[in-house]
């Protein structure tokens, strides 16, 4: 092995919100027991383009004697990463219900793919800014790695459909749990949001609901859950209307 620059992660600092994992295109990094980690020398190119993502300034490049990054063994960790069936393979019971930290796949603009990705997705469009699974709030476990230290989205089914900007305004960087206040069952949304707040110390909620008078319901829903969990979270709300616009946000 050979001195080179490869990224060193100060674990004391970290605090797993994940923000430096879609910065590595290679999958170098990933939260591990809610802390990132260097998951293998051979899929650190050295490069720093992580460097800048952490709040916590948890990251930087350091020379020491390492692994020879190999460009086409971190090729085929990231596709292995993305593949369905080895994150279903990880989890027992319905394959609906694994949890997937998903923030692994959403690449920063300027980004490259893989080859064999990009070749694949050459006409899929704008990528997913998607960064966990499952989404329902009753299916998702208050401990899910992707949740904790997090600024969560708590959103009503139809806005995503309504808001045509969805994903690049309001999912990069953040969790989502969806609900509708109408048709689910809201005492029990109370306790699961509840228990995620406490479970999960979660930063910060953002409720997204439709203007539809029945739909602010899910921001009852926010609010009861923060005073069940005791916790001082703060707490902001927008509306979209039926169209898709923004017309509140507090």
């Amino acid at each position: 092995m050979a001195k080179r620059k490869i990224v060193e992660i100060d674990e004391e600092k970290c605090n797993g919100c994940g923000q430096c994992v879609p910065s590595c295109a290679e999958g170098a990094i990933r939260i591990i027991d809610g802390k990132a980690k260097l998951v293998s020398d051979v899929y650190c190119d050295g490069l720093g383009a992580c460097l800048g993502t952490c709040p916590e300034d948890a990251i930087r490049i350091v020379e020491r004697e390492a692994e020879s990054f190999d460009e086409e063994e971190a090729r085929r960790h990231v596709e292995s990463l993305e593949s369905p069936a080895a994150n279903a393979a990880t989890s027992p019971g319905c394959p609906g219900m694994a949890v997937r930290d998903l923030r692994m796949a959403v690449r920063p603009p300027g980004t490259q793919q893989p080859a064999a990705s990009a070749q694949n997705n050459a006409s899929d469009g704008p990528s997913s800014a998607l960064g966990n699974w499952p989404i329902q709030l009753h299916l998702v476990p208050p401990n899910a790695p992707f949740l904790r230290n997090s600024d969560l989205l708590l959103v009503a089914d139809c806005v995503p459909f309504a808001c045509a900007d969805f994903h690049r305004r309001f999912l990069p960087g953040r969790p989502v749990v969806i609900g509708c206040p109408k048709l689910d069952d809201a005492p029990s949304y109370v306790d699961k949001l509840a228990a995620i707040l406490t479970q999960s110390s979660v930063h910060r909620v953002t409720v997204l609901h439709m203007e539809v008078p029945c739909c602010t319901g899910l921001l009852r829903i926010a609010e009861a859950a923060i005073a069940q969990s005791g916790r001082s979270v703060p707490l902001e709300d927008v509306t979209i209307s039926i169209r898709g616009k923004v017309l509140d946000q507090v």
